[in-house]
């Protein structure tokens, strides 16, 4: 019974690691692997297999040291405008086309005289970009997309902070965004967006970046 009851723990140890493997974010694949190599090598232990302990216990080692890098770790961060026209902005929506239907599948970018696009440079790397048009003091966000790897809401709390770049130099006061998909819907509720309902009916998130007067 007892040794049925390790091989499960094996089982388990062995889907955690190859789950970790099928994340998008470094930051889930680094937890879940942490995880998964734990109980490897606590499944190691109980079989007596230390080759199996001392690999998995260098893995959680090594998932650790990563971890606090990404944790403890300054980010530098920065907008960076383009034009619409830009070459680069129009490969980068082709490159990423199927990831950004998986949160926007209503997206499609068309160019016009009030529209704004910045890429967010995290440590100079391009690792989002927003593309919004602004209304007087609210601002209305076409696309607030972040590639895979940075999906760790750093990219986002620093578009929607109160002393953002983007709300403070243009005066915003609201921000309002299209739901997209269930998975779009939580970031932007993890980004302190609110449901709301326009006059016209029409379904979006609202985010109160200060009190109107």
């Amino acid at each position: 019974m007892e040794l049925f009851t390790h091989q499960y723990l094996g089982y388990l140890a062995s889907a955690l690691i190859v789950v970790s493997l099928t994340m998008r974010s470094l930051l889930k694949l680094r937890m879940l692997n942490l995880v998964g190599a734990g109980t490897m090598a606590l499944y190691g232990l109980f079989i007596s297999a230390y080759p199996v302990v001392i690999l998995n216990g260098l893995i959680v080692c090594i998932d650790i040291f990563y971890l606090r890098e990404m944790f403890v770790k300054h980010d530098y961060f920065r907008l960076l405008e383009v034009r619409q026209n830009s070459k680069y902005l129009d490969y980068f929506l082709r490159f990423y086309a199927d990831e950004i239907q998986r949160f926007l599948p209503d997206f499609s970018f068309r160019q016009s005289d009030n529209v704004m696009v910045y890429f967010v440079l995290r440590n100079l790397v391009p690792a989002g970009l927003v593309i919004a048009h602004r209304n007087n003091d609210c601002l209305f966000v076409e696309m607030d997309f972040v590639i895979p790897g940075y999906r760790d809401f750093k990219v986002g709390k620093f578009v929607y902070a109160p002393d953002s770049t983007l709300l403070t130099n243009a005066g915003i006061k609201i921000v309002y965004s299209k739901p997209g998909t269930q998975k779009h819907r939580d970031y932007l509720e993890k980004m302190g967006f609110q449901p709301f309902k326009s006059d016209a009916g029409e379904k979006l998130y609202r985010l109160q970046v200060a009190r109107t007067p």
